[in-house]
């Protein structure tokens, strides 16, 4: 993960604080390995590269706790299948 930028703010009593991250290196690793063919056969598919901060910000976003492991499992599926985020996708096909 690149942090690049950390911003904060006072909005009467509560602090916001604005994170700026650099996914392209994720973007690019997931776009070689699918040009390269990684993943793509066998019974286990590497259905994408992302970042943990990024899992994270769906799973707070959908209220979950990492311990529930199947609905953490479907936001992600969720969200890989949007389309909104197929650049980290590598393997195309469904889940």
């Amino acid at each position: 993960m690149s942090k690049i930028k950390e911003e904060y703010r006072f909005e009467g009593d509560n602090i916001v604080v604005k994170e700026t991250h650099d996914y392209g290196g994720y973007m690019r690793q997931a776009r070689q390995y699918r040009d390269a063919g990684v993943g793509q056969s066998g019974e286990h598919r590497l259905a994408g590269y992302l970042p943990m901060s990024l899992v994270a910000d769906w799973i707070k976003e959908a209220g979950l706790k990492w311990d529930d492991q199947e609905a953490c499992a479907e936001v992600i599926k969720k969200k890989m299948m949007s389309g909104e985020f197929d650049k980290f996708r590598v393997w195309e096909g469904k889940f």
